[in-house]
């Protein structure tokens, strides 16, 4: 997404178009204002009709001062602020292309911190619809595919930009991103464990315990990975998982099954595969 991009004549004349579209309804009067504006003009103009919630002719603005003023200071600026009106517009695949496209044409530019936190923010906020919490839908069995694109996207900001202003709420939106997480690779390795495969479930566990430290979720995570490791007939392993879960969280394990069970074709093949947020719907 965002690796292949038009030409810039083509992409001055789709710009064009789409502006001309959505100006016409304005008038004559008003285009012909629009026409004679300067760069700080048409931003000027943008501006009013994005803090009205005007979106569509904010975005029609900026694109014409993108389009006839590509050099000039204000236009990085209302790229920048374009953004956040595709994000509050509610065209998250729009917002993400346009923050990419700056951040490929600007990689040195201050505000590429900027770029990527909404980036975040943006798969951040693709959360359970309304009637998935009203059935009180369990998240933890859906495949967190835009949260881990959240959690990376957070990582990669904190990493490339420590001193980011944006650092603040990106690590608090990571702790719940961490949480979620954790209970999908939990519920993965359960799984795995009605299934008899029990070398998946130590690595869906270990997975968790490895990448999501502090999840609250984590105790569950030993408590799986102990019960695994007794399964494989691994009692040595399984009294660690356990004198961990006791050290940390001072509880008591359930008695772990003292039989060992042949480890199946079928656990190996699903061992080979690495941890993804597919789980067993991949």
């Amino acid at each position: 997404m965002g690796t292949i991009r038009m030409s810039s004549f083509l992409k001055l004349v789709f710009l064009t178009a789409a502006v001309a579209t959505v100006l016409a309804g304005c008038g004559n009067r008003r285009n012909q204002v629009v026409q004679s504006s300067g760069p700080e003009e048409l931003y000027e103009l943008g501006t009013e009709a994005a803090a009205e919630g005007n979106y569509p002719t904010a975005l029609a603005y900026y694109q014409q001062l993108e389009a006839r003023y590509p050099f000039a200071n204000v236009t990085r600026q209302a790229q920048l602020d374009m953004i956040y009106i595709y994000f509050r517009a509610r065209q998250p695949e729009s917002a993400i292309d346009a923050a990419e496209e700056f951040e490929a044409e600007n990689p040195t530019h201050p505000r590429v911190d900027y770029c990527i936190y909404m980036k975040g923010l943006i798969y951040f906020d693709q959360a359970p619809n309304f009637l998935e919490k009203m059935f009180r839908v369990d998240m933890s069995e859906r495949p967190p595919r835009d949260t881990l694109l959240a959690f990376t996207t957070f990582q990669e900001l904190i990493r490339r930009f420590p001193d980011s202003e944006y650092l603040p709420d990106a690590r608090e939106r990571m702790i719940f991103l961490r949480n979620r997480l954790a209970d999908y690779e939990n519920h993965v390795a359960s799984y795995y464990i009605e299934r008899g495969a029990y070398v998946a479930a130590v690595n869906r566990a270990k997975f968790a315990l490895e990448h999501y430290p502090g999840a609250p979720a984590i105790q569950d995570s030993l408590f799986i990975l102990a019960q695994a490791y007794s399964l494989l007939g691994m009692p040595d392993l399984a009294a660690d998982a356990q004198r961990v879960l006791e050290t940390n969280f001072d509880i008591e394990p359930p008695p772990q099954p003292d039989n060992q069970v042949e480890i199946l074709e079928l656990e190996v093949a699903d061992a080979a595969q690495p941890p993804s947020p597919d789980g067993p719907e991949g």
